[in-house]
């Protein structure tokens, strides 16, 4: 997926784990085939997974899940919990994770049997990640690839990927409701807990309903606008009314929202539409759903 990209296998995944966490080392490891952009993942045993990142970009953002999370409070959704970070090693260049695993399929709409009450339960636990202090939180920015920033940070990339994708979208109606979103009053309250990346790969369902959230490498504190993309990347039309009223959502923050998930669908697609099939079929679902929201 990307020119920098470190290929790790099970042999070099084994050798970090007899040299640094032997107690695990006997469990079994398996790949793990994933959409995900920024780690290989591995199943350790049936409780643990292995996650490494694919390049020196995302190698903070393990850090960072490692350093906060453990801070966070209980959440209405099941988060993982990291249980060990990794060093480096004259094989691998990046510290690493050892992580909780969590059963589950990506919660597309079609795995969900009421959407309303995922809609309901999205937004009990937005609320919840919300209320966390964020005094000391890492600031949205750089760090967590921009998401909570306000929207004006984004449109030097926003309007070339719009135009890339001219053969798959429609550039006029796409670019308005980028205008729509830049246009919308700014963020005026105190900054708060986002995860940042909210599309179907990160959030797990089982047995028909949505049961956890992954991967909070893109978190950080910002504007919380950026998480209601799940508006878009999961729930149709009338889940998302549930889901704005849940949350009290007022005009220019779903606004941004919607321009959020604007900004993720294009930019994705257009970086990643010939080498990640699945994260590209899922983009093209959430800038449909954009659009015709519209």
């Amino acid at each position: 997926m990307h020119a920098d990209e470190f290929r790790a296998d099970a042999g070099l995944v084994g050798r970090l784990l007899v040299a640094q966490f032997p107690r695990w080392a006997a469990l079994p490891l398996r790949p793990f085939a994933s959409a995900g952009t920024d780690n290989t993942i591995y199943r350790l045993g049936d409780d643990l997974c292995v996650r490494l990142p694919l390049r020196g970009s995302a190698a903070p953002l393990v850090e960072k899940e490692c350093a906060w999370l453990p801070r966070f409070p209980a959440l209405p959704l099941t988060i993982p919990t990291p249980l060990a970070m990794g060093e480096p090693s004259e094989d691998y260049p990046w510290r690493w994770s050892v992580v909780s695993w969590i059963p589950g399929t990506p919660a597309t709409i079609d795995r969900i049997d009421d959407p309303d009450l995922a809609a309901r339960k999205l937004a009990d636990f937005l609320r919840a990640l919300q209320a966390i202090d964020a005094a000391s939180g890492p600031p949205s920015g750089p760090q967590n690839h921009f998401r909570g920033v306000p929207m004006r940070v984004l449109d030097g990339r926003t309007r070339p990927a719009i135009s890339n994708l001219a053969d798959e979208i429609d550039v006029a109606a796409a670019t308005a409701l980028w205008e729509a979103a830049l246009a919308a009053e700014v963020w005026s309250g105190p900054p708060v807990w986002v995860h940042g990346d909210l599309q179907p790969g990160n959030m797990l369902a089982r047995e028909g309903r949505i049961a956890a959230v992954i991967d909070f490498g893109l978190s950080g504190v910002g504007d919380p606008a950026c998480d209601l993309i799940a508006a878009w990347t999961l729930l149709p039309p009338a889940s998302r009314i549930v889901f704005r009223t849940a949350l009290d959502v007022d005009d220019s923050t779903w606004m941004r929202g919607r321009g959020w998930a604007l900004y993720a669908g294009v930019i994705a697609l257009d970086y990643y539409r010939e080498s990640n099939p699945s994260l590209a079929a899922s983009c093209r679902r959430t800038l449909r759903s954009v659009l015709a929201d519209a």
